[in-house]
């Protein structure tokens, strides 16, 4: 029988803009430490640990562990490109419910170079998303310069073109999210901006301007997760988040087949995810009060809401104009700015989203708080590819109030 699984601490630094925080080690370090403080534990509690980061030498990870401690436990390095923070949650809690191990530390974190994501840095060999890049090239013409935009660009004209979405609609998108982020200090942009300077800034690939687009970012994030006798012996309980489910999914033939671009930018997997998820743990869509979503571009954004089935198909334009997706609406989408204004620092995306759901579901939000938060979901892509998505709630709702007695 397969073992709960919970979030008992987590950590995270302030995202920033490439070369102004130093080098990985030190943010890396950081992160770490403050989970395991957030935590209330020693190092040499942890019985292995993860690290997740799509650029950097393979044992990365424990150049920024041994800092920490050299206890000799197993060191895992992995990479999924953007999904690559929450596919080491996913290796950490597969450890923990299948009863291997009790405590796990799961680090993300990414030192970028400054400006758009660059092709292959290894170009002596087939590119890991050449059979993507071929299909869009199928589909239309590929415009010298970064690809990304393109894949998502795409994806939002298609939208458009099937269900009468408009630019606004996107431009809303990213104007939520830079008004969310405002109010998050560890955003690498805090600064709010309406609809209209969405609009206005500079084109970037089909309807996305500039502030419709994640920034390239130094930074990293952390989570300790614990099966349930781990957490009561070391009387956590109050500051456990339990991971209700977790589900994994890699492309489908529909990806390159049905000649979609939606489909091409992820559609069919988070799909895939989301309905495991949903039959597997019992919770449905209108469940869910707070999301992190990941908006890479706002495009994404926009075309998650139907494939997470947060609105029917096509409806995604209603579900915006409604207000549906921020405070007062039926679910709060990304609170802490999500990527577009937190920024994207690739390895560290999955930890910082599973983070702010934690503070979420604890209460410790501060100004950007769901209230009454219960019920939160994580969705993390890779292009290439990978998508996780996850379930969390407060692992032990009545021992605060318990304990007061």
């Amino acid at each position: 029988m397969l073992r709960k699984v919970f979030v008992v601490g987590v950590g995270m630094t302030k995202f920033a803009k490439p070369g102004t925080v130093g080098d990985y080690p030190d943010f890396a370090k950081q992160a770490v430490e403050e989970a395991l403080t957030d935590a209330g534990i020693e190092y040499n509690v942890i019985q292995q640990a993860v690290c997740a980061y799509a650029a950097g030498d393979s044992t990365s990870g424990q150049r920024v562990l041994y800092q920490i401690g050299m206890t000799g436990i197993p060191i895992y390095n992995v990479n999924n490109n953007c999904s690559t923070g929450s596919s080491g949650l996913f290796l950490a809690k597969q450890l923990i419910e299948g009863g291997i191990i009790d405590v796990a530390l799961v680090l993300g974190f990414e030192k970028m170079a400054s400006g758009a994501l660059k092709g292959s840095r290894f170009p002596d060999r087939a590119a890991a998303t050449g059979v993507h890049q071929a299909t869009m090239r199928e589909l239309t013409e590929v415009t010298p310069g970064p690809l990304t935009p393109q894949y998502f660009g795409n994806a939002g004209i298609e939208h458009m073109k099937k269900y009468g979405t408009t630019e606004v609609h996107f431009a809303k998108i990213a104007a939520k999210n830079h008004r969310h982020g405002a109010k998050n200090p560890r955003a690498q942009s805090t600064r709010a901006y309406t609809v209209e300077e969405v609009l206005s800034s500079r084109k970037i690939y089909g309807p996305l301007t500039k502030l419709q687009c994640c920034p390239t970012s130094d930074g990293a994030g952390a989570a300790i997760l614990m099966s349930e006798d781990a957490v009561i012996r070391n009387e956590l309980q109050h500051k456990a988040v339990e991971i209700i489910g977790m589900e994994m999914a890699t492309d489908t033939p529909s990806t390159f087949q049905e000649k979609s671009f939606m489909k091409l930018a992820g559609y069919d997997m988070t799909r895939l995810a989301s309905l495991r998820l949903y039959a597997k743990t019992g919770i449905t869509p209108k469940q869910i009060d707070v999301v992190e979503l990941h908006d890479c571009f706002s495009c994404n954004e926009l075309i998650t809401y139907e494939s997470l089935q947060l609105c029917g198909e096509g409806e995604a334009g209603k579900f915006i104009d409604s207000g549906a997706n921020t405070y007062g609406g039926q679910v709060v989408v990304n609170p802490s700015g999500g990527l577009i204004a937190k920024g994207h620092p690739l390895g560290a995306t999955g930890l910082a989203q599973c983070a702010e759901l934690c503070w979420q579901l604890r209460g410790e939000a501060g100004a950007r708080q769901v209230e009454d938060a219960r019920i939160a979901l994580q969705h993390n892509l890779g292009l290439g590819g990978a998508v996780v998505v996850a379930l969390y709630r407060k692992g032990f709702p009545n021992h605060t109030m318990l304990s007061k007695l």
